[in-house]
């Protein structure tokens, strides 16, 4: 391998497998590893794909998770909501991946790929060293290494047997507690154990063994919380350096820990793990410490309730699978009574949803049989923006890997089956046939990659509104099911074509100039002069916050995500300034919540619901926070034409 930088190789060479080793056997075993980069979201490995070694992180973040398809249990992570996947473990600087292989390195190697069902992401910029398992072999011997190795491997199965161990007990459990929104103070443990600042450091391990956890806290003499100390920081600050003898709690403990309310909800606690890169929250009332939740706790505990329904979702088949709406408008119901935040309801619904058309579309495989070549499942519309909290018209599309010439004929046949397979079962679930039939049984809207690929090239040619509307669509897709490189060969195709297509881009942006969001008068004076004024949420709001952002993504070579992803991505490119992303994000949360609100109060009284909305039928609060966003989404879209020159 290259040489790794001074400081890279220090770091390197303090760890616990390399720290055993003399210069020259250092450097020697140095040439046999590689030095790994991964930008943000960037695959580290994919499932099913035989490892070859062990990582180590020297540098980032990475998660792994479980790929659309492989786990029927729905996530609820903010950080990455629509993405259809279960985080299973978040890794740090130090960690390393790759164990599930270990296997075949200490018995021979396997011919089942299958066996690794997990994938592993970078969550931020990440530098790794990959370890082969030639280097491990020559390592073996040491006895420091191979404890080191095992330890880790026995670390991780206790992981996976307590998580497999309380899923087999909350199957038994069913009701025990509200499925989907819990606070920290149900699922912290307690209670916490805690050492004070001049307490030996090995004071603090007996204390961690003696009470089984992985974390202690660090108080003062008046009880309050001035740090914490983690077995990562006993193995990088003591284990690694040699050190033991005369070290305190102070010497050795991260101070000003990441906290957490005991009120908080579990999502905030998942979102804070994943945001900050930690694995341990203390948890505060009071301005005292009364526990401690572990991102372990959460991904043991989180489908609490879940199990009943989503079982009824994989055992469905045609004739009953349209049982299955009932029991979802009733989640949406307690969701909707526990005011949990719109953006949060929305994904915990698209989860469910997401799972009952997987199930679909494997009963739909199951009618016509193995598919000849790879393919994907994608949604559209409010489902691919994760935006659907009652089921709707379908809005989805195929896309299939380029067969043989000689076998396209059948593989087009096949795949005309299979779309309109899936689209009768979504029907049977409770979801309506699209009437613009943009769905996968019609011929336009499934296809090779390269056809695709012509598509796309078509619609920018022919840039009539028409073609603007269906790009529009088009681009707010969202992978569900299917092969995930086929997935990302797709989107590069995409961004391809993105890239050759700014005169349509720029077509697209000038109809949003001939669409122009209503803006009202200041609020106070207007809210009394508005009796017969009206807005449509999806046509003066919803919509054009969606087309800008699309256009805005499409512009700087972003490509996929819900809104809030992509204010995410904007604001990380600079294209956004933070305040102006969180006026979006409200803007968003507040068109959001009032449909929400409109639409499940016309169901419950059996009323077709309308996007459209009266002034005077809103609270006082309701109207100016919506004259706030209307104006927020109008500045979006200004800042669109000035970025297309239209402004």
């Amino acid at each position: 391998m290259m040489q790794p930088e001074n400081n890279v190789r220090a770091q390197i060479r303090k760890h616990p497998v390399f720290v055993g080793l003399s210069e020259t056997q250092f450097d020697e075993v140095l040439r046999g590893c590689v030095l790994k980069t991964y930008k943000k979201n960037e695959k580290v490995l994919y499932s099913k794909t035989p490892r070859e070694g062990l990582l180590l992180i020297l540098n980032g973040v990475a998660e792994v998770f479980v790929a659309p398809g492989d786990f029927p249990l729905p996530s609820l992570t903010p950080e990455q909501p629509y993405a259809q996947k279960e985080v299973l473990e978040v890794l740090q600087t130090g960690d390393m991946i790759g164990f599930s292989s270990l296997a075949d390195f200490l018995g021979g190697k396997t011919e089942e790929p299958e066996r690794y069902a997990v994938d592993v992401q970078a969550v931020e910029d990440a530098v790794c060293l990959h370890i082969p398992y030639s280097v491990i072999q020559s390592l073996w011997g040491d006895p420091g290494v191979r404890d080191f190795i095992l330890q880790q491997a026995a670390v991780r199965l206790q992981d996976v047997y307590a998580s497999f161990a309380e899923q087999i007990r909350l199957a038994n459990k069913w009701g025990e507690s509200e499925p989907f929104i819990r606070r920290i103070h149900d699922v912290m443990s307690q209670p916490v154990i805690s050492a004070d600042i001049d307490d030996d450091v090995q004071d603090v391990a007996a204390l961690m063994v003696q009470y089984n956890t992985s974390s202690v806290v660090v108080v003062n003499d008046n009880g309050q919380l001035i740090g914490i100390v983690t077995e990562k920081d006993l193995v990088q600050r003591v284990v690694a350096k040699g050190l033991g003898a005369g070290l305190c709690a102070k010497d050795v403990m991260t101070p000003h820990p990441f906290i957490i309310s005991r009120d908080a909800y579990y999502y905030e606690a998942m979102s804070s793990f994943l945001m900050n890169g930690v694995k341990h929250l203390p948890v505060m009332d009071g301005g005292r410490v009364i526990g401690m939740v572990t991102l372990s706790d959460l991904l043991r505990k989180k489908n609490r309730g879940t199990l009943e329904l989503l079982q009824s979702v994989e055992q469905s088949t045609l004739d009953n699978i349209a049982e299955i709406k009932p029991a979802m408008y009733e989640v949406l119901a307690h969701l909707i009574q526990d005011g949990i935040p719109t953006a949060h309801l929305l994904e915990v619904m698209t989860k469910l949803y997401d799972r009952l058309v997987r199930h679909a579309i494997e009963l739909a495989l199951k009618m016509v049989g193995k598919p000849p070549v790879p393919f994907v499942f994608y949604m559209m519309g409010s489902g691919g923006r994760g935006e659907q909290f009652l089921l709707t018209d379908q809005d989805h599309f195929l896309v299939y890997e380029n067969p043989k010439r000689e076998y396209k004929e059948g593989v087009d046949r096949y795949f005309e089956r299979l779309g309109t397979e899936i689209v009768m079962h979504m029907e049977a679930a409770g979801y309506k046939r699209c009437p613009g039939l943009m769905m996968a049984s019609e011929a336009n809207w499934r296809g090779s990659l390269d056809l695709w690929q012509e598509r796309w090239r078509s619609w920018a040619l022919r840039a009539t509104n028409e073609n603007l509307l269906l790009a529009h669509n088009f681009l707010s897709f969202r992978y569900l099911y299917g092969e995930e490189e086929l997935h990302d060969q797709f989107c590069n195709v995409i961004k391809q074509q993105l890239e050759k297509s700014r005169i349509f881009l720029y077509r697209m942006a000038e109809l949003e100039k001939e669409q122009p969001v209503p803006t009202f008068d200041h609020p106070i004076r207007a809210l009394f002069r508005m009796k017969k004024e009206s807005v449509d949420l999806k046509k003066h709001a919803l919509f054009p916050l969606h087309h800008c952002l699309q256009l805005l993504c499409a512009k700087y070579d972003l490509l996929e995500g819900h809104s809030l992803q992509q204010i995410d991505l904007l604001t990380e490119h600079h294209v956004f300034s933070e305040e102006t992303a969180d006026k979006l994000r409200f803007a968003y949360e507040v068109i959001l919540r009032i449909r929400v609100d409109r639409t499940w109060t016309a169901h419950q009284k059996g009323r077709e619901s309308s996007s459209e909305v009266e002034f005077n039928q809103l609270k006082t609060k309701d109207k100016e926070e919506l004259m706030m966003a209307l104006r927020t989404i109008r500045s979006l879209q200004n800042q669109v034409l000035v970025t297309f020159g239209l402004g």
